[in-house]
């Protein structure tokens, strides 16, 4: 059968290599099943030759024991070849999980903005599950029934010439329909692969919006969309399904058909006298045999449709290549860091990037995430930010405050212009380095269905607990951890029970334990209660003292703590100067704004 692996060769090698013991071990196993396959019916027909011509008790008693001992022994061998094969798929589709979660996360920020957590856990799960049957068994078990095919088709040659050449065009039809039903199947189970995570990508994201679903009654409006993609899932996969049975019905019926045509070939020879009875039993015998390899190769057609189509979504997402690249050429100093900004200009570049394996031109939708347009949001930015001063940084929604961030972390690179941090070109500092030395702070904190230790330390067991107790006693948080119930307390998925102020607390915890030269905070959220927002500020003072910071503000007091002051309004610079400065100034806009009051003026 013409079973085409082109496509995941890469795979195969990448995460079967590792595992080399394991497949060869389990193509052994295979292959004894096979040779006790083929043994029994040689054994039947000793067994039946002998009975008839009245051969001696013994000989009959030593078949049947023959008989049975290869019949346990093939079941301890298919036990066997699954528990292996199991085993050899487990690993290798969670090391592939790994990798693409891997993979994932270092692509752009766009590719995140356009493909949903529903969506990408289909990707990265339902994908690799799907080729669990692909990675242990599909090419052993097809190359192992292709020799059990070619092994009987050989024995059935060397008891009659003729029944060998019949059967081999019977197989040969088989192989030829099987074939064509593949190729029929493999798009349609790609384009189910597909519809299958836009179905996960809209129930993530309706059930997270839940309760502003229900607050406007849009209840049934979302029941009604979920319709249109559950009744688009069930036509993609019926495709797939259809070409599966299309293929049994065509392969069952020749199955019967070759079962006649044996019971015919064996009683026209036994009767011309050309065969004994024993060796009439085992051609046809061996004849529908035949259908249990050609069956399993059916099978295995089947998963090779549906792991075609998730090996094909795989490399497109294997191809997908971050544009901000690591170069790593320059080190980051100790202590606190410098940060200036020369004459940069940033814009959503949101044109449609080609991503496409080399070796294909089609396009898909996984190859084009995200949508074409260009937005210019940061222009001609220069300024200059001495080590240990803190930047407060102002401008209404949309102005480009949180682009700067954004920009320091690498999350996108400057259209034009250079960042430097420490005096080092943004672009020459390696992932880890900058990461490592600049920690952020958001309103929105990601905290884990996990012990309060591991939601500060994000599971990394080389934090001791000396060092988070020394963290915590710098920002006077030891007292309230120990109201939470310790470190070893178990918080609740997604912060449950706890404040965003609560929240930001851990990870300012989580900063300090990396000892960051420049801190950035988007500040907390307001209407936090007094005892929460004042431990907010003593951990802020704290952690900001000795470093850099920049503080995207929304309230007057988050000001009164920094050095220099910069207005934004529409990705430009309208002013940048010392705060106490800017404040005495009365021609100035912070001047202006301090009077007519922060949240008013920004709203």
């Amino acid at each position: 059968m013409a079973l085409s692996f082109g496509p995941h060769r890469r795979l195969l090698t990448t995460y079967l290599a590792p595992q080399r013991a394991r497949v060869a071990l389990l193509a052994v196993l295979l292959l004894a099943g096979i040779g006790l396959q083929l043994l029994n019916p040689q054994v039947m027909r000793f067994f039946i030759d002998t009975a008839e011509a009245g051969g001696p008790t013994r000989a009959l008693l030593l078949a049947a024991l023959v008989y049975l001992v290869a019949g346990l022994l093939g079941r301890g061998l298919t036990f066997a070849t699954s528990y292996v094969g199991l085993n050899v798929a487990w690993k290798a589709t969670n090391a592939l999980r790994s990798d693409l979660t891997r993979h994932c996360l270092r692509l752009d920020m766009p590719f995140h903005k356009t493909h949903t957590p529903g969506e990408m856990i289909e990707r990265v799960d339902g994908d690799a599950l799907a080729l669990g049957t692909f990675f242990s068994q599909i090419v052993i078990k097809t190359a192992g029934n292709a020799l059990l095919v070619m092994a009987i088709l050989y024995l059935l040659y060397r008891e009659n010439a003729a029944t060998g050449l019949i059967l081999t065009a019977y197989t040969a039809l088989i192989v030829a329909m099987l074939a064509g039903t593949q190729n029929l199947g493999a798009k349609r189970w790609a384009a189910a692969r597909q519809a299958w995570a836009e179905q996960s990508s809209f129930l993530e994201e309706h059930i997270a919006g839940s309760e502003d679903i229900r607050g406007v009654g849009a209840e049934q409006y979302v029941l009604d969309k979920l319709l249109d993609i559950m009744r688009s899932l069930t036509e993609r996969a019926r495709g797939g399904w259809m070409a599966n049975a299309l293929g049994f019905s065509i392969t069952n019926f020749l199955y019967i058909v070759g079962y006649g045509l044996g019971l015919g070939i064996g009683a026209y020879l036994y009767t011309r006298g050309s065969v004994t009875i024993g060796t009439a039993f085992v051609m046809v015998y061996y004849i529908g045999m035949l259908a249990a390899p050609l069956d399993e190769i059916r099978d295995q057609a089947k998963e090779l449709q549906q792991a075609t189509g998730s090996v094909g979504r795989i490399n497109e997402l294997f191809a997908l290549q971050p544009l901000v690249v690591e170069t790593a050429h320059a080190e980051l100093p100790a202590g606190a860091l410098g940060v200036a900004f020369e004459d940069v200009s940033f814009a959503y570049d949101d044109e449609g990037r080609t991503t496409k394996d080399e070796a294909t031109n089609d396009e898909s939708p996984d190859t084009q995430h995200v949508s074409r347009s260009t937005r210019h949001v940061s222009r001609n930015i220069s300024l200059t930010l001495a080590p240990t001063r803190v930047l407060g940084v102002l401008g209404r929604t949309g102005s480009g405050k949180t682009t700067l961030t954004r920009l320091l972390f690498r999350l996108y690179d400057p259209t034009e212009g250079v960042i430097r941090l420490g005096g080092a070109d943004l672009r020459d500092v390696g992932f880890d380095d900058l990461r490592g030395r600049v920690g952020m702070v958001t309103q929105d904190v990601q905290l884990f269905g996990a012990s309060v230790r591991d939601n500060i330390t994000l599971f990394d067991p080389r934090v001791t607990d000396d060092q988070i107790s020394s963290a915590l006693a710098k920002l006077d948080l030891a007292e309230w951890v120990q109201a939470l119930g310790g470190l070893d307390a178990e918080l609740a998925a997604g912060g449950g029970g706890m404040s965003a102020g609560e929240a930001q607390l851990l990870a300012f915890t989580r900063l300090l334990l990396r000892d960051p030269g420049l801190v950035i905070l988007d500040e907390a959220a307001s209407r936090l209660d007094p005892i929460t927002e004042a431990r907010l500020e003593r951990a802020i003072d704290r952690l900001l003292a000795g470093r850099t910071a920049i503080v995207i503000a929304h309230r007057l007091h988050t000001v009164s703590r920094a050095d220099d002051i910069l207005i934004l309004e529409e990705g430009r610079v309208v002013e940048f100067g010392p705060r106490r400065r800017l404040a005495d100034d009365p021609m100035s806009r912070f001047h202006r704004l301090l009077q007519t009051g922060l949240e008013e003026a920004l709203a």
